[in-house]
């Protein structure tokens, strides 16, 4: 034997039914909203994987900045010594130094200018873990010898191609002559359209303004079995005041809480409220235009004894069916949206499982929200009104 509720549901898809151009409508609203939600959240979470992407491949424990460091984008610098005083605690394995800043790179196609984020690395001792990058350390000791991020902008230049038919690729960085001699992958960001990864020599001859002893961001491993917590909290006690001591995490989050309260993270967050607002608006037009037709059927049913509880649930069925057909076009545009965008702007943007499910609360919400508002009509309905 069903349950109740579940024998009240055809009366619900017969309602809908009824008015094919209406239900139509009525999806194609709630897709278009749901879309809207899903491209939202989809580029915010671009934001903040494509930012801390590289934060994500650092071969650190614990990391050293500055304390008013907000962004690589625009970094701060504190002294080489500081790192290399962490030696001297307990736990302390290695260290190693990076840096950063954004130059101008010529396309050796059209020549044009273009900035890209430089990452100067000690091919002895490499920041990062990129596989890639493995195989060119020791030709990156040698002076103006750069890698380029194949997962750049296409304006930098064919560079992939271009390597591939001629082995290295003779261009030009802040006005310097560079070699090109291999590809690593990071990906662009909404801050940066492209990577190269240097030698800390050649990021020297490149930014000649910069000097050796001021480093942007210090990488300190620990021995195995340390606990990271302890070595964090005692570096924070001992160092001066100039450098903060954060775990990889910390470091990226500072990348994140930097995109959030710098507008765009606001911009998307509104973008999902108002893909909220519109798909509660389209559905409370369908479901009081479909009251308001059969409002003479409603007071028909109550004059046959049937109570307004039950005719509210079949209006919230009505809203609950309508959420999930409309979801599905949403889902399935807002797929081939995150493929398009990707090949436009090569921003890591994906369906997740987890967002699909949120979007798919939220419509359900929505949903439930214009039935809740349309059942006002509906309690309107007088069983006088029959006769």
């Amino acid at each position: 034997m069903l349950p109740k509720w579940l024998r009240r549901t055809p009366l619900a898809w017969r309602q809908l039914l009824k008015e094919k151009t209406r239900l139509l409508v009525a999806l194609a609203g709630i897709g278009f909203a749901d879309m809207l939600i899903f491209v939202q959240l989809g580029l915010l979470d671009s934001l903040f994987d494509s930012a801390t992407k590289s934060h994500q491949n650092l071969q650190a424990d614990l990391v050293l900045i500055n304390p008013q460091f907000q962004t690589l984008f625009y970094v701060k610098n504190f002294p080489r010594e500081r790192l290399l005083q962490t030696l001297s605690y307990d736990g302390v394995a290695s260290v190693r130094s990076l840096y950063v800043d954004t130059a101008q790179w010529r396309s050796p196609e059209t020549l044009m200018n273009r900035g890209i984020l430089v990452w100067g690395i000690d091919p002895a001792n490499p920041a990062f873990d990129f596989p890639e990058v493995n195989p060119h350390l020791d030709q990156l000791k040698q002076l103006n010898q750069v890698l380029f991020d194949r997962a750049s902008r296409p304006e930098y230049g064919p560079i992939a191609d271009l390597l591939q038919a001629q082995g290295t690729i003779t261009t030009q960085v802040n006005d310097q002559t560079v070699q090109t001699i291999g590809l690593f992958t990071l990906g662009a960001s909404f801050g940066a359209d492209g990577n190269i990864i240097t030698s800390d020599s050649t990021f020297l001859k490149l930014f000649p303004q910069r000097q050796p002893h001021q480093i942007n961001v210090g990488l300190i491993q620990l021995q195995p079995g340390i606990d990271r917590q302890t070595v964090q909290a005692e570096l924070q006690a001992g160092l001066p005041n100039d450098v903060s001591v954060l775990t990889p995490e910390e470091f990226a989050q500072i990348e994140i809480n930097y995109w959030e309260s710098g507008g765009i993270g606001f911009i998307f967050g509104m973008g999902v409220v108002v893909g909220f607002i519109v798909g509660i608006v389209i559905v409370y037009q369908i479901l009081y235009s479909d009251v308001s037709d059969h409002l003479p059927e409603y007071a028909t049913l109550k004059a046959m004894g049937y109570s307004d509880r039950y005719l509210l649930t079949v209006l919230m069925q009505e809203a609950l069916l309508l959420a999930a057909l409309g979801f599905i076009p949403g889902f399935l545009l807002s797929v081939g949206l995150y493929q398009i965008t990707y090949m436009a702007t090569l921003l890591p943007i994906a369906m997740k499982l987890e967002r699909a499910l949120f979007v798919l609360l939220l419509t359900i919400i929505m949903c439930s929200v214009s039935g809740a508002i349309a059942m006002r009509k509906l309690q309107s309905a007088d069983p006088a009104d029959v006769f």
